[in-house]
């Protein structure tokens, strides 16, 4: 039943080690509290959100960076872990666009709210900058990718858009800039039948 313990096995069969997959998102502890469920059903109608499990998943993000930004806040300020380690975190979120960098404090990381990070993902961006015509049809488009950052095709409505990459959000090189949808072109060939119809007449 335990093969790594079998001798007559070759040991090709004996490395293979199961992988340890990490914990993407946490349950909430207390799951009928009423004023979270009111938040998260709010914060996944105004970003466009497909279940809960998208908002567990960025709070679980968020409360890793918070107790490292705790933690390092515990350590004396000339202590060269916190002097490197708190200076990478804070470059991180502020390269990321979560932290301005005029709060470049570890006390500011502390205040940070998990909308900061739902407001960066590249289906929100979408949307703000106009390219969708709701926060819904930007996942739609990207999901279909039509959406591109940089040179890169992205079908992934959670990637998370840095600063430098905000401006180079595009329509993907393979979609056609006047290209109308499905339902669009069946309505727009009703209109033209009716109009030779009346022609006819």
């Amino acid at each position: 039943s335990y093969p790594w313990l079998r001798r007559d096995l070759p040991l090709k069969n004996m490395s293979r080690v199961p992988k340890v997959y990490s914990k993407t998102f946490t349950t909430p502890r207390r799951p009928f509290e009423k004023e979270r469920l009111d938040h998260e059903l709010k914060l996944i109608g105004q970003y466009g959100l497909r279940n809960k499990r998208e908002v567990w998943r960025v709070k679980l993000v968020l409360a890793k960076i918070r107790k490292a930004a705790r933690e390092l806040l515990t350590l004396d300020e000339s202590n060269p872990r916190r002097l490197f380690e708190g200076s990478a975190l804070l470059r991180r979120l502020v390269r990321v666009g979560v932290l301005p960098e005029d709060q470049m404090k570890l006390d500011f990381v502390l205040g940070l709210k998990i909308e900061d990070f739902l407001e960066r993902r590249l289906q929100t961006q979408v949307y703000k900058m106009g390219l969708a015509r709701s926060i819904h049809h930007a996942r739609v488009l990207i999901r279909q990718r039509h959406i591109r950052v940089r040179k890169q095709l992205v079908n992934c409505p959670s990637f998370v858009v840095r600063l430098d990459s905000a401006k180079h959000i595009d329509v993907s090189l393979n979609t056609a800039a006047g290209k109308l949808g499905r339902v669009a072109r069946k309505k727009q060939q009703k209109h033209a039948d009716g109009g030779d119809e009346e022609d006819e007449e």
